[in-house]
């Protein structure tokens, strides 16, 4: 009996979280996964039939591969995009803040740090009030100094550009403190080597300091990816996927594979496509973050 009370305490112990998983993790997934092959809807509350994989081919066949197909490309454009940019200058940020003959670095410091310090939310509310084609700071200052105003959240264009240049706003501080990090952590021996072999500022830079800064880095840049493509604040409180697109209602020209499950699942109330379109985004962002661990060396075997 004692030893029985040994082996089956910690799971008493384990006993809460488990059920909390269970209740609010992984039933809420299963259950999405069954609504994913029904017919489950807003004129199917009680009656909803299995239908297989007809949502599916709903969505890459069907009616609904004129809203999927574009917003698949946009997600996909709209992560590469701001995870690179947001990579590239929290690089440059990086090499100038690591650089000991500037002044002022700690100000510069901590003044950059400050959008990653305030809530996202908070945030992206009020560029989205400084955006806004009627009374917007931006294109009020634009319209000062002789420029056209932008009309950055009504054009198609414009708010793909202000989807970007806000969440790198929100972005590249992350990239920038996590560089700093690295570059402070280089061997010096390695980059003095370089100095005396006469290599340039430039060649020092691309042959010896970024592929060491890359393979510290390219995880991160991975798990950024993955998170942009499942981004759904700063889409979602900037332009609420508009502006609308010409050939659906369903999905507007900024509204990326998040945004659409939640419109789907809120407005449209087509719980069954809603549920399909997450699954495929989990397999999306599932292979993203599998990548991620490989490359970090998270998953295998480990020699002891």
């Amino acid at each position: 009996m004692r030893l029985l009370r040994q082996r089956l305490e910690p799971w008493g112990y384990l006993w809460p979280a488990l059920i909390s998983i269970v209740v609010l993790s992984f039933f809420p997934i299963g259950y999405s996964v069954y609504i994913a092959f029904t017919d489950y809807d807003l004129y199917h509350f009680a009656d909803y039939h299995f239908v297989g994989l007809a949502n599916f081919l709903a969505i890459l066949h069907g009616p609904y591969a004129q809203i999927f197909f574009p917003t698949l490309i946009w997600t996909l454009g709209f992560a590469i995009g701001t995870s690179l940019l947001n990579y590239a200058v929290g690089m440059v940020l990086a090499i100038m803040l690591n650089n000991r003959a500037m002044k002022g670095r700690s100000i510069f410091r901590t003044l950059l740090i400050v959008p990653w310090a305030l809530p996202s939310t908070i945030t992206v509310l009020i560029w989205q009030g400084l955006l806004n084609q009627s009374f917007g700071a931006v294109d009020h200052v634009l319209t000062m100094i002789g420029l056209p105003a932008v009309g950055w959240l009504v054009n198609p264009v414009w708010a793909k550009v202000a989807i970007l240049l806000v969440n790198l706003w929100l972005g590249f501080p992350f990239f920038m403190v996590s560089l700093l990090g690295g570059l402070q952590s280089l061997p010096q021996d390695v980059l003095e080597a370089a100095a005396i072999d006469g290599a340039s500022r430039w060649s020092s830079f691309r042959l010896v300091t970024f592929p060491l800064l890359w393979r510290f880095s390219l995880p991160l840049l991975l798990g950024t990816f993955a998170f942009n493509f499942n981004n759904f604040g700063t889409v979602y409180l900037l332009t609420a996927g508009g502006p609308p697109r010409a050939t659906t209602a369903f999905a507007g020209t900024t509204d990326v594979l998040s945004t659409v499950i939640y419109n789907m699942t809120l407005t449209y109330n087509r719980y069954d496509i809603a549920a399909a379109l997450g699954i495929i985004l989990f397999l999306f962002v599932g292979g993203l973050t599998l990548l991620q661990l490989r490359l970090a060396g998270g998953i295998g075997e480990v020699d002891l």
